[in-house]
């Protein structure tokens, strides 16, 4: 498949991958999508937690019918309300195409409706999510696109169900389809403001008001010195691994992009300062042809603010892609 895009070209003054990947943190974010109409849903996981996922679906003001709806799933301490998830949402609603805006267990609004807290391995919410949504959202299918951490959630669950997989397409930007390279990546000295940032996101997150955790467990995760030690001491023994490594070996999304039959867009830049492009450039993408991967040489980490449109370059390609799939 051919999705005959411009080449990526960065727009001024986001030249460089870290400028690329700041430009969500820095510039002015839209956060409203009007004239398009949207409403709460909570989406129970019926997993005996009573944890309830809070969503938001997003209805165009000039409906185009017979059109799939496109689930949106964002990546670490992101939300509902991160730009890039906006962005997206208004290039599909001006489409005229239904978006439901995912946050997942944890994360965003859904801290006040989940005890529990996501992780990269958790696709059995996302599963749950798929079969617990009303029958008048799905009856024209559905497609998926997820970020960063979603994205890897995403490709897991994928390769999890094969051909039973109930998406007529999915896309996924920057997602580390190596956890334990992506983390010794993000520990590198020239990414310690970044690192310190989000480790920082992710234990205000873990510890908000709503999550169900121990004195210990609380004092594990402000005690985290580094995304490795967080992962350590909370997330590998909450959800039943040996450690942070076992968890990244057993979750890690090239064990399971094999078994992935659903048509998927692979987006990922060279230059992405917190995933290795290495990982991407040395998979053999010949060996699935549900795979169609998009690496340009540079986009930063879900950057891609080009030239060609105010809107992401990744927006276009995840539109043109899902359009001919």
């Amino acid at each position: 498949m051919k999705l005959d895009l411009p080449l990526f070209r960065p727009r001024f003054p986001w030249w460089g991958a870290d400028l690329q990947t700041v430009a969500n943190f820095v510039r002015s974010a839209k956060r409203t999508l009007a004239p398009h109409d949207s409403e709460n849903l909570l989406i129970d996981l019926r997993d005996g937690t009573g944890d309830r996922l809070f969503c938001t679906l997003d209805r165009p003001a000039v409906p185009r019918p017979g059109t799939p709806l496109t689930i949106l799933v964002h990546g670490l301490t992101g939300s509902q309300e991160s730009q890039y998830i906006y962005s997206m949402a208004c290039r599909l609603l001006d489409a005229g195409e239904r978006v439901l805006r995912v946050n997942l267990r944890g994360a965003g609004p859904s801290r006040a409706t989940c005890r529990g807290q996501y992780y990269a391995g958790r696709s059995h919410d996302f599963r749950a999510l798929l079969a617990n949504l009303p029958a008048e959202l799905t009856r024209d299918g559905m497609r998926a696109a997820g970020y960063s951490l979603g994205g890897a959630m995403l490709l897991k669950y994928l390769g999890e169900e094969g051909e039973a997989a109930p998406l007529l397409a999915a896309a996924t930007v920057c997602a580390p389809i190596d956890l334990s390279a992506t983390c010794r990546r993000m520990l590198e000295r020239r990414n310690t403001i970044y690192h310190r940032y989000i480790l920082g996101q992710m234990k205000i997150e873990a510890t908000a008001a709503g999550a169900e955790i121990t004195a210990a467990e609380r004092e594990a995760i402000l005690g985290s010195r580094s995304v490795w030690d967080y992962d350590e001491v909370f997330i590998a023994p909450r959800h039943g691994f040996a450690g942070a490594e076992d968890y990244y070996e057993r979750c890690k999304p090239v064990h399971f992009m094999g078994g992935i039959r659903v048509p998927t867009l692979v987006l990922g830049a060279l230059d992405d300062p917190w995933i290795p492009g290495a990982l991407y450039s040395s998979y053999d993408w010949a060996g699935n042809k549900a795979l169609m991967p998009l690496l340009p040489t540079r986009g930063g980490h879900v950057g891609f603010h080009g030239a060609a449109s105010r809107h992401p370059w990744s927006d276009e390609a995840i539109m043109r892609f899902f359009d001919r799939g």
